[in-house]
């Protein structure tokens, strides 16, 4: 799909849709995710430990073709170092919700968020949403300035946290 240079001569990380032959790489993708940004997602890294790799695969295999929902990478070869997922807003036919956005902290700065988001927004059109929506933890300031880079506008939407009741999320948004 596309490529992107970490910006320190590592190298270029291919940006594409997620392959069901990507499940082991996915999970461990998925584990340095949860520990690394724990309060960013909505299960723990003992809970994804625990899941069988058929689940993985499955839900690997699920999001790698059709319009409802998607996953794309960043793949240098080896580890996978980014992640974005999209899927259909339940109640806005026109909107792509951004869900699981993660970037290895060695990749981060490099511009892999921008191509992961591109990549999101160009499934998102073709599949005709014009509207891409997120939500970031209030307070994840550096989140929240990164996807200000890219085009997204806090709406002053707040919500509560899925599975923290204490904590509250901003909604953010910007055409696809």
């Amino acid at each position: 799909m596309s490529s992107a240079t970490d910006g320190t001569g590592r190298g270029f990380a291919e940006i594409r849709r997620v392959r069901p032959t990507d499940a082991g790489r996915m999970r461990a993708l998925r584990l340095e995710m949860l520990a690394d940004a724990p309060l960013a997602f909505l299960e723990t890294v003992a809970e994804a430990a625990a899941r069988p790799h058929a689940d993985y695969a499955a839900r690997v295999a699920r999001v790698s073709a059709g319009t409802d929902t998607a996953q794309f990478v960043a793949d240098p070869g080896g580890r996978l170092v980014g992640h974005a997922g999209g899927i259909a807003h339940p109640t806005e036919p026109g909107v792509t919700v951004l869900y699981a956005i993660y970037i290895t902290p060695g990749w981060r700065g490099s511009g892999l968020l921008a191509d992961l988001v591109a990549a999101v927004a160009a499934w998102s059109r073709a599949c005709r949403r014009d509207e891409l929506m997120l939500e970031v933890v209030v307070g994840n300031d550096r989140a929240y300035r990164a996807y200000q880079r890219v085009g997204f506008v806090d709406t002053g939407v707040r919500v509560p946290h899925p599975t923290i009741p204490t904590l509250r999320e901003l909604q953010m948004r910007r055409s696809a």
